[in-house]
């Protein structure tokens, strides 16, 4: 008999309504509430994060579609002051631009399948969003054409996004790709004004991120993002024949690593000072990967937070940029 109630140590205790769906074991085995010392699983909506409650420790399961899940350590998590920094997700949190990318994989399907009227349907969103692009094409074959391969997809995936970046590069692209969340703009100029560091944290792969932060900061005439922010750290460059890639398709968010060397490396922050920074996210796999790095984390709304039931993992959650900078004055 499953608890109406989950408590998860150093996560937090959770109502049947609160977003994390109770069960018996992990999906993979290895846990099974009852033995072992186990004394409560559980799952976030989509599945991408099992949460395992010992009797003062908890783990948190990364699952992996491509056959790499990864536990790791809940710590706990208290913001402290004063505040030293803010690490910022890009896509829907910073730049407006989930609903091109979400296309994109629209058109490799489609090419896929060889059928150009090709839709994605609603429920499909969650798992197109928010994790690596490999993630996003694996959920795709499993549901749409699984005698198709992931490595077929991603060569179809870059030469959609090849072409797509160069017209827009020409101006002859989408005008809705890559638009600067409302109050972006302000939002920096704040927290710069206030002395914080700042760090850009994205799941995307350079050859995509960065296009979408320069256009975002021409359309805010805030000059070179390299020169603003602290540190940029996106999924590095993608395997292809005959070039280097970099690591980035197997740790993604919900993955920590991302968040970690933000803080750890890009911004030069002890780990024992991570309650002094704040992880901004608007989409359930980020919610976790801040939470996952140790980081005091504020949702925004817009995003899935609300959908994946990852509200509660929040210390914070805005409506706003404009709210999230009273809450960042507040802190400081």
């Amino acid at each position: 008999m499953l608890s109406a109630v989950l408590t998860i140590p150093h996560l937090g205790t959770f109502a049947p309504d609160d977003g994390l769906v109770s069960a018996l074991a992990t999906s993979d085995g290895r846990f099974v509430v009852g033995r072992d010392g186990v004394k409560a699983v559980g799952l976030t909506k989509d599945g991408k994060v099992e949460f395992v409650a010992f009797g003062w420790h908890s783990i948190a399961g990364v699952t992996s579609a491509l056959g790499y899940p990864a536990y790791y350590p809940v710590l706990p998590v208290q913001p402290r002051s004063p505040l030293r920094a803010i690490l910022m997700d890009l896509d829907g949190t910073s730049v407006r631009s989930e609903s091109f990318w979400i296309w994109i994989i629209e058109r490799t399907t489609a090419s896929l399948l060889g059928d150009p009227s090709f839709r994605l349907a609603q429920d499909d969103l969650p798992y197109v969003s928010g994790h690596s692009v490999s993630e996003h094409l694996e959920h795709c074959i499993r549901k749409y054409c699984p005698d198709r391969r992931v490595e077929q997809a991603r060569a179809l995936y870059f030469q959609h996004t090849h072409r797509e970046m160069a017209e827009i590069l020409q101006g002859r692209g989408r005008a809705d790709a890559f638009v600067p969340a409302p109050g972006l703009k302000e939002f920096l100029l704040g927290v710069k004004a206030m002395g914080l560091k700042i760090a850009l944290v994205t799941s995307g792969l350079y050859e995509k991120a960065y296009p979408e932060i320069l256009a975002a900061f021409r359309t805010m005439g805030l000059g070179d993002p390299k020169a603003f922010y602290d540190a940029i750290i996106t999924a590095g460059f993608p395997l292809r024949k005959g070039e280097v890639g970099t690591l980035g398709e197997l740790s993604p968010k919900p993955h920590p690593w991302l968040y970690a060397e933000a803080f750890r490396v890009g911004l030069g922050l002890p780990f024992e000072e991570r309650e002094g920074v704040l992880g901004i996210e608007d989409s359930g796999a980020g919610v976790c990967a801040v939470r996952l790095a140790g980081l005091p984390t504020v949702g925004v709304a817009g995003g899935n937070v609300e959908e994946s039931g990852m509200v509660p993992l929040c210390q914070h959650y805005v409506r706003s940029l404009e709210e999230l900078l009273e809450l960042v004055s507040v802190l400081r």
